[in-house]
C-alpha cells in the first residue's frame, strides 16, 4: 500500500495532523498511517499505547466526530491507523475548515469555503434566493432572446401563454416567489448591482504582458456577453485576414468561431461569481480566456482534455444554457475547443489551473516559445526558431555564432529539432547544410 489521494503516513503523532482528518472528513474519507515513515516502512511509536487514548479524544473533543483508531504490529514495530469516513456536514478544527484535494491538505477561505459549505447544505451558489430583487430586476428583451434560441434548440416545453414569471419558475429560477440568484446572472437587467465582477475584461496585448495597447470591459447579463463580447472581439481585437474569390472580398477569422463562443460559455457557466471578472487576453500569436473557479475534486487540467463527467459549478445556470441551446450537459466543451483548432490546422490548445481558476489559450502559431518549452526545448534552440522566423534558413555555423557554442553542441541541438518535426532535414552534407522551419 502506498501514499495516494487518500492515504497519509507519518513517522510519529503531531496535533498537526488534526487538520488532515479534517480534510479528509470533508472531502472523500482516508486513512492516516501513525509510525510509517515516507515510504511505508514502520518505525514504531513508542508512545503508541498513550496515543491509542489521546487520539480518539483529541479528534471527538476538537473536530467532534469519532474515526475508527487501530493499532498493529509489523516486525514487533506498532503502528497506528486512524480511519476517516466522509461526513455530510461541515467539519472544522477551531473554527477553520481544511479539505483534502489530490494529495495535499488545503485550507478553505473566502469564495471556495462559501461553495463548499452550501454544497454541504445541498445547495449552490447560483441556487440560492436573492431577496434584494424582484422581476422588475428582470430584462425581458434576455429572455425573449433566451426563449428564441430554446424554441430552435427544441430543448424548453411550450411556455406560450405563460407570463415572465411562470417562465422563470418553469425554469426553477425562484422558489415560492422569489428569484434566486442564477435568474439574475442570466437575465438581470444589471447584475453588477448585486454580485461585483459580472463583466468581461478584454485586453489587447503585443508579444507579451508588459505590452498592453488597450483594453474594454463587456457588463450585463450572460446572454447579453454572449453576443457582447464576440462583437466586441471581432470589431476591435482581432484582425481578420482578407481574401477574395473573384471580386467578392472574403474576410476569414485567425480563430475558428466555435472554439471561441465554447471558450466564452464555459468561462461565464462554471466561474465562481462572487470573484474576479472573466479575463481575455488577445496577443500577437495566441488569445487566452480566464475565469476564476478551481476545478471540482478529482479533476485537473490534463481530465478537460480528454473525455470526462460534466459536474458543473452552477448548475441551475448550466441547465437553462443546455435549455438555451447554448451547452450539451456532457463535458464536451473543452473537447469541442480542442477538435475545432485541429480541424482548421491550429495547434492544441492548452488547458492550465492559473491562480485559482483556469485558463484557456488558443495559438496561431505553433511555433511560439510557450509551446517551445512543452517540447522540451531550450532557449538557445528557441532562439534559432525566432531567428527563423525573420531569416528563410539557418546553418549550423550561425547557429553557433548565434548561441556562443561550440559545434558539437550546435549539431546535437539542430539535429534534435529535425527529429522534432521542427526543422527540415537537409540533404546537402557539410558546410552548406541549411535549415529550415517546417511549416
Amino acid at each position: 500500500m502506498s501514499e495516494s489521494q487518500n492515504i497519509e503516513w507519518k513517522s510519529s503523532w503531531h496535533d498537526d495532523y488534526l487538520k488532515w482528518i479534517c480534510g479528509f472528513a470533508n472531502a472523500q474519507g482516508g486513512k492516516i498511517y501513525i509510525g510509517k515513515n515516507d515510504i511505508g516502512e514502520v518505525v514504531d511509536l513508542s508512545d503508541a499505547k498513550a496515543l491509542m487514548t489521546s487520539i480518539p479524544h483529541k479528534i471527538r473533543d476538537l473536530l467532534g466526530m469519532v474515526c475508527e483508531v487501530n493499532l498493529f504490529k509489523e516486525n514487533d514495530k506498532q503502528y497506528i491507523e486512524v480511519i476517516i469516513q466522509p461526513y455530510s456536514v461541515p467539519v472544522s478544527l477551531r473554527g477553520r475548515y481544511y479539505y483534502r484535494s489530490g494529495s495535499t491538505k488545503m485550507e478553505l477561505t473566502d469564495n471556495t469555503l462559501t461553495e463548499f459549505l452550501l454544497k454541504k447544505s445541498g445547495k449552490t451558489w447560483d441556487d440560492v434566493v436573492e431577496p434584494r430583487t424582484s422581476m422588475a430586476d428582470i430584462d425581458p428583451r434576455s429572455l425573449r432572446i433566451f426563449l428564441e434560441d430554446a424554441e430552435k434548440s427544441g430543448r424548453i416545453p411550450n411556455v406560450a401563454g405563460l407570463t415572465n414569471e411562470e417562465i422563470l419558475d418553469k425554469l426553477r429560477l425562484t422558489e415560492n416567489g422569489q428569484l434566486k440568484r442564477a435568474a439574475i446572472i442570466l437575465f438581470g437587467k444589471d447584475p453588477n448591482r448585486f454580485y461585483p465582477n459580472v463583466q468581461v475584461k478584454i485586453g489587447r496585448f503585443g508579444k507579451d504582458d508588459a505590452d498592453l495597447r488597450f483594453g474594454e470591459v463587456e457588463e450585463g447579463n450572460l446572454i447579453q456577453l454572449l453576443r457582447a463580447v464576440p462583437a466586441q472581439l471581432n470589431h476591435k481585437f482581432l484582425i481578420r485576414p482578407i481574401t477574395f474569390e473573384g471580386m467578392q472580398r472574403i474576410e476569414n477569422s485567425l480563430y475558428p468561431l466555435a472554439a471561441l463562443r465554447e471558450m466564452l460559455l464555459n468561462a461565464l457557466v462554471h466561474r465562481t461569481y462572487m470573484g474576479a471578472m472573466v479575463q481575455m487576453r488577445v496577443y500577437d500569436d495566441k488569445l487566452n480566456i480566464w475565469n476564476e473557479g478551481m476545478l471540482p475534486p478529482g479533476m485537473d487540467a490534463e481530465t478537460l482534455k480528454h473525455h470526462h463527467v460534466s459536474r458543473p459549478r452552477n448548475p441551475l445556470i448550466a441547465d437553462v444554457c443546455f435549455k438555451g441551446g447554448y451547452i450539451d450537459l456532457w463535458g464536451r466543451g473543452t473537447l469541442k475547443i480542442i477538435d475545432t483548432c485541429k480541424a482548421v490546422g491550429l495547434p492544441e490548445p492548452t488547458i492550465n489551473e492559473l491562480n485559482g481558476g483556469v485558463l484557456v489559450t488558443l495559438f496561431i502559431d505553433k511555433y511560439t516559445p510557450e509551446l517551445l518549452k512543452k517540447l522540451g526545448l531550450n532557449e538557445r534552440q528557441i532562439k534559432a526558431v525566432a531567428y527563423l522566423k525573420e531569416h528563410e534558413a539557418i546553418t549550423n555555423s550561425q547557429y553557433q555564432e548565434l548561441n556562443s557554442i561550440g559545434r558539437t553542441t550546435s549539431v546535437d541541438e539542430l539535429m534534435e529539432m529535425v527529429h522534432l518535426g521542427i526543422f527540415t532535414n537537409p540533404n546537402v552534407k557539410g558546410r552548406g547544410r541549411q535549415y529550415t522551419l517546417i511549416n
